[in-house]
């Protein structure tokens, strides 16, 4: 099982908008896509900059099946939350294997 995170740093200014945004667009938009079997969202208490940061991960069975959302899926709803926040959040995502 391969865990795809995504870890985001939000503005405050924008924080319940974008966090109004992940719940009703962007996380039902990514499970659509059929790539991932679940999903979590959570938000990070030991915070150390100004923003509000949140993770939401994605569980799918394979590193190629995550390849291939990022190809065919990922560019698109990229742009759309680029579109709506440009400026102000910051991601970066990881992968990780689960062992256990």
């Amino acid at each position: 099982m391969i865990l795809y995170n995504v870890t985001t740093s939000i503005e405050p200014a924008v924080a319940d908008q974008w966090l109004e945004y992940m719940r009703t667009t962007h996380i039902p938009e990514v499970m659509e896509t059929g790539f991932f079997l679940k999903s979590q969202f959570c938000r990070l208490l030991n915070e150390e900059n100004d923003g509000i940061t949140f993770a939401a991960q994605y569980y799918c069975l394979s590193v190629e099946q995550l390849e291939e959302y990022q190809t065919l899926c990922a560019p698109a709803l990229r742009a759309d939350m680029e579109k709506r926040f440009a400026g102000q959040y910051v991601s970066f995502r990881t992968v990780l294997e689960v062992v256990e």
